[in-house]
């Protein structure tokens, strides 16, 4: 069987270069193509020494890997906001499956992209074009996608962990307080005084309070779940740790769900799913039980004295937020098995 050519824009960074790792063992994929901006003309290795034999591609231009010459059949760009637009058009244009790991085509409102981004929209068609998707949500929107809208890390921890009390209406909608923690790779491997490390070594604390580009990606996958509008507090910190996320919500539900029907709510949503992962009673979510993998693992608890439920969600956020959820989205985006080359299980220590 001829493999799926795949080309990665932004490959040196810490989510195109996760990208790179996992593509690297899909058994249907063969990278084509990278490009980086800061490092066009050398060789990946060079930046990457572990890639050394494995994988020594020299990084071209980004107009290079969405060329006729790089021939390739996907492409994926992992960049800053306000850059995929054009790589998207060319993609779109030439037949490509282009995916964004990026946040250009994840907001449905240009407002919201204008108030948090501070850009517009400059070629409308291609967001009518654009396909969001976190799988387990909305794998069945990626039949015929072109342009597939990568969720961010921090989004896909809350979403995957309060859907199926949101889809149910099970929730009080005004009660949502999120506190998320994420690793300093959520940052992206540019030089930033908070992730120095004296900065954030031996430190803890609250960034973007109640402010963060995620709130309206999140507020708007929960709206449509719930079918109406809601608003949430969303408060990220970052830990003193490589990578992962850990999503801790409070909410509170309305009268009439009692506690104990709400595990069956998450068993029918996620039973069968093979990547999020429902924990025993009594467990908690742990990042190091998700690391380097594309799992999410939630854990449920009641607060008997408020009455408040409380779900725990961790995962990988270069892996499930970022490369791995990438991939999976490809994988049924070009009619594969959903899990080809996302088996890695997570190491002990």
């Amino acid at each position: 069987m001829k493999k799926i050519k795949a080309g990665v824009i932004g490959a040196t960074g810490y989510a195109g270069f996760e990208l790179v790792r996992l593509l690297l063992t899909h058994p249907q994929v063969e990278i084509s193509a990278v490009s980086s901006v800061s490092y066009e003309g050398k060789r990946l290795c060079e930046i990457y020494p572990q890639l050394t034999g494995i994988c020594d591609l020299k990084l071209e231009s980004d107009e290079y890997v969405t060329s006729e010459e790089a021939d390739c059949d996907v492409v994926f760009a992992s960049l800053p906001a306000g850059h995929s637009e054009p790589i998207a058009r060319r993609c779109f244009d030439s037949g490509k499956l282009f995916i964004d790991m990026g946040a250009d085509f994840r907001l449905k409102d240009e407002k919201d992209y204008i108030e948090w981004y501070k850009g517009e929209y400059g070629d409308k068609e291609l967001h009518e074009e654009a396909v969001y998707s976190i799988p387990e949500l909305h794998r069945e929107r990626l039949k015929k996608a072109r342009i597939i809208a990568n969720p961010g890390c921090y989004v896909t921890s809350v979403c995957l962990g309060l859907y199926p009390v949101i889809a149910a209406g099970a929730l009080d909608s005004s009660s949502i307080v999120i506190d998320s923690k994420s690793g300093a790779t959520g940052a992206g491997r540019g030089l930033a005084l908070n992730t120095h490390f004296p900065e954030c070594n031996e430190a803890f604390s609250p960034y973007k309070t109640a402010c963060h580009r995620h709130t309206p990606e999140i507020e708007q996958v929960l709206s449509e779940a719930c079918g109406k509008a809601l608003k949430v507090t969303f408060v990220p910190h970052l830990l003193p740790a490589n990578r992962g996320i850990v999503s801790t919500i409070y909410c509170s539900l309305k009268e009439g769900y009692a506690f104990s029907e709400i595990r069956g709510l998450y068993e029918r949503a996620y039973g069968e799913e093979a990547f999020v992962k429902l924990l025993p009673e009594g467990a908690t979510a742990n990042i190091k039980n998700v690391k380097y993998s594309n799992l999410c693992h939630i854990s449920l608890h009641e607060d008997r004295r408020t009455g408040r439920l409380i779900i725990v969600s961790a995962l990988d956020n270069m892996v499930k937020g970022a490369a791995g959820q990438a991939i999976q989205n490809m994988n049924i985006a070009m009619e594969l098995p959903e899990g080809e080359g996302l088996s890695y299980v997570p190491p002990a220590f």
